[in-house]
């Protein structure tokens, strides 16, 4: 993987040591590790050197990790090499899936299955990158069997039922960590316009998108997945790399969503899959708690690559979908002295050696650094149960709302 320490570096707002946001187009893994997937490309990243890391402890977090299929994900986030980390099992149904595994992150203890892995007491926390339809069942199970959890998004797949369960069995686990792995929270404009928020530089969002353009090459089969869950969804039943948009910004909800659905230019009576959908695309409007608008989408159309969005405020707004970031920012005065005192502070710190800052946008390493950091600091994990609900939940009814011609539909409210 690229070194976190030859990143071309550029200024925001004419300071040094940030490098521009590049759109994802890029489908390549600098050591061929992972299939050629869209997103997975070592992209440059923003980060303030000057925010060096340091060592805070000499204890290590003993990890399992489980799944290991078509994006092979449980060895992309960098955990293996951590400093602060141990992986000492990992697991995967397949028995030659769960043996490259262990090989990549040299580990030699594995588990034919989670199930068998959670009954292991020399582990602390797991990753679980395993099918989508799984994520809330597997996290359940850790946190039932002690043990902090991650996995990657989204924390529910076409059951809002697991998401309600995951979130009482987060309640019933105080003491134990939960985060879900969700990319665009730290794409360097995500993070930047977090840090603008909190400190007042939009004001409250009057418009915001989020656009997650997933672009196959005509002909291309579907990327394959357990029991096919990829071909049996619907498009926004993984919307979280939009929705992040607007909820990893303001950490606040969308109240109520109406959709449409796109269907198959080429077929008017196309054959609904397994979960009964027949929409190639989707696009939610959306309305948030400050009293603002959104628009999220999630479409297969030929076109650019994006896992990409921008915010509109009060005061300011920004945008670096296709633009250097230093100049992403456009405010009044008052917008652009607030983003001005912020400094490099908007800028993600420096990771620790070794670990890369890899692919969706630079976003892989920084999850698992602020998962471990949130167990060993005890802190918030970046995106914990209430902001995961808050990303997933609008994709499943902004799909219920499509099939129903655009209805006005209400979005439950979370709390812990």
């Amino acid at each position: 993987m690229t070194s976190q320490n030859n990143l071309n570096r550029r200024g925001f707002l004419g300071l040094a040591g940030a490098a521009a946001l590049t759109p994802y187009f890029f489908t390549a893994n600098a050591k061929g590790q992972s299939p050629q997937i869209a997103g997975f490309d070592q992209t440059d990243t923003d980060y303030d050197p000057l925010q060096e890391w340091r060592p805070y402890t000499d204890r290590k977090l003993r990890v399992g990790l489980v799944g290991y299929g078509f994006c092979k994900f449980s060895a992309e986030f960098g955990f293996q090499n951590h400093p602060n980390v141990e992986i000492v099992a990992v697991s995967d149904l397949f028995p030659d899936r769960c043996a490259e595994l262990a090989k990549r992150v040299e580990c030699e203890k594995t588990y034919p299955s989670l199930e068998e892995m959670v009954k292991d007491d020399t582990i602390e926390a797991i990753f679980c990158a395993t099918d989508a339809p799984s994520h809330a069942k597997h996290a359940a199970l850790c946190l039932e069997h002690g043990k902090h959890v991650c996995h990657a998004v989204p924390v529910f797949y076409g059951d809002p039922d697991d998401g309600e369960m995951l979130l009482e069995t987060v309640k019933k686990n105080p003491g134990l960590k939960y985060a879900m792995f969700e990319t665009s929270t730290f794409h360097d404009d995500v993070y930047a316009m977090e840090k603008i928020y909190r400190a007042g530089g939009f004001g409250k969002i009057i418009y915001s998108e989020g656009e997650y353009n997933h672009t196959k090459e005509p002909g291309q089969p579907s990327y394959p997945s357990y029991k096919d869950w990829r071909k049996n969804g619907t498009p926004l039943w993984y919307p979280t790399h939009a929705t992040a948009y607007y909820v990893g910004v303001t950490h606040k909800r969308f109240t109520d969503v109406s959709a449409r659905g796109i269907m198959p230019m080429d077929n008017p009576n196309p054959t609904p899959n397994g979960s009964g959908n027949v929409f190639i695309g989707e696009v939610a409007l959306l309305n948030t708690e400050e009293g603002g608008l959104s628009r999220m989408m999630c479409t297969s159309s030929y076109g650019v690559y994006l896992e990409a969005g921008r915010v509109r405020g009060e005061i300011g707004g920004f945008d670096a979908t296709f633009q250097p970031i230093e100049n992403a920012y456009v405010g009044t005065g008052d917008g652009r002295n607030i983003v001005k005192s912020l400094g490099d502070s908007i800028k993600k710190p420096a990771l620790p050696p070794g670990v890369d800052a890899g692919g969706h946008g630079g976003s892989h390493g920084y999850l698992c650094c602020d998962f471990v950091d949130a167990i060993l600091k005890d802190q918030d994990t970046r995106v914990g149960i209430i902001d995961a609900l808050n990303m997933t939940i609008p994709g499943y009814y902004a799909h219920l709302s499509a099939t129903r011609d655009g209805e006005t539909i209400k979005l439950p409210v979370y709390e812990l």
